[in-house]
């Protein structure tokens, strides 16, 4: 079963008149981003270029959780146009815009208009490690094999 959290969103001037993110169906993971760039001034992100992309929303998000900010697969598909630094992590204590590192590796340039879909937001539960200093490490049938070991 999925559980719900309750999140407390604010938008920005520039946010205004935007829907919050939203689950597209039932059983989704993550709810759409969209961008808050003005109506009137699109902004074209080049062929190989990236550019940070305003959501209009500043979320507080509970202890013990994170939003993770992931590429829209259509986007990524089509046009080449993904998250730079995915998954993007918005921590519990951040209180900033949530804002969305998109590049381009299309060939075309790519217009982002003002409400476009351009990333998804998952929120996910936290777990915090401890680490503790060991001379060994227990063995394993893999050991240190590295990229590529297990394609073997």
């Amino acid at each position: 079963m999925t559980q719900t959290i309750a999140i407390d969103v604010q938008i920005l001037p520039h946010g205004e008149s935007l829907p919050l993110p939203a689950y597209q169906t039932a059983h989704a993971a993550g709810m759409d981003l969209l961008a808050a760039v003005p109506a009137d001034a699109p902004l074209v992100l080049a062929a190989g270029s990236h550019a940070m992309v305003p959501t209009g929303l500043s979320i507080a998000l509970p202890d013990g959780f994170e939003a993770q900010v992931r590429p829209r697969s259509g986007l990524a598909a089509r046009h080449g146009v993904t998250v730079l630094n995915s998954p993007g992590t918005v921590d519990a204590d951040y209180r900033g815009e949530v804002c969305v590192l998109l590049i381009n590796h299309g060939t075309e340039p790519f217009t982002i208009r003002r409400g476009e879909r351009i990333a998804q937001m998952v929120i996910a539960s936290v777990v915090r490690a401890e680490l503790t200093f060991a001379t060994t490490l227990s063995t394993t049938a893999r050991g240190s094999g590295g990229f590529g070991s297990t394609g073997r």
